[in-house]
């Protein structure tokens, strides 16, 4: 199966003990803010745009470093209080994000420029 459907992803997030997001490069960082919104915590990059993305809400890692995600993803599956405090920051995180505040501010940048 090549396409995962959004009610599926979704659900695979809640069920997820964590969401492991190694990326070499990253654009913006839009797999990491789905999984947050679902309550997933998230190792990530310390990378591209992911820590500002991410913000205070994940476990960041050097992803050619295979010996800090492993560490990473043993922490997070051990501690529990770790884990919490991952799944309130990621709610907050991700809820700076959504697309009436981004097309707020496009429509900001338009309406600034002079033509």
């Amino acid at each position: 199966m090549d396409y995962i459907d959004q009610e599926e992803r979704w659900n695979l997030y809640r069920q997820a003990e964590a969401f492991v997001w190694p990326s070499f490069y990253e654009g913006f960082g839009f797999p990491v803010l789905e999984a947050m919104s679902q309550g997933c915590p998230v190792i990530t990059s310390a990378n591209s745009s992911l820590p500002e993305v991410s913000g205070p809400a994940a476990l960041y890692v050097d992803p050619y470093n295979a010996n800090e995600l492993a560490e990473a993803i043993n922490q997070l599956l051990t501690d529990q209080q770790l884990r919490t405090e991952l799944i309130k920051r990621g709610y907050e995180q991700s809820q700076k994000y959504n697309w009436q505040t981004s097309a707020q501010k496009v429509l900001e940048v338009f309406n600034s420029l002079s033509i």
